[in-house]
């Protein structure tokens, strides 16, 4: 629902289509959720197109909470998602 309404009059309708300049604009961190993501990325050795995966997956899970903003709440989540797709999938 969230998704429809932020992507209403283009040809985007999920989190998971943004482009880098949408995923800037709607996943806005603030210095927690940075500082949180900046250290996953370099425990766990991730690349820029993991970042914004995680990014999109945070904001979803967000969305699905009713969250305005992304919180570490969040990020932590997406970065376990993430982990868990590189054990049982890489």
């Amino acid at each position: 629902q969230k998704q429809l309404q932020r992507f209403a009059g283009s040809k985007i309708y999920s989190n998971s289509q943004m482009t880098p300049k949408l995923i800037r604009k709607y996943c806005k961190l603030d210095a927690a959720c940075e500082q949180l993501l900046e250290n996953a990325m370099t425990r766990m050795g991730l690349s820029a197109r993991a970042h914004d995966r995680i990014l999109k997956v945070a904001r979803t899970i967000g969305d699905l909470e009713g969250a305005p903003d992304i919180s570490t709440r969040h990020i932590a989540e997406a970065i376990q998602y993430r982990s868990l797709d590189r054990t049982y999938w890489a």
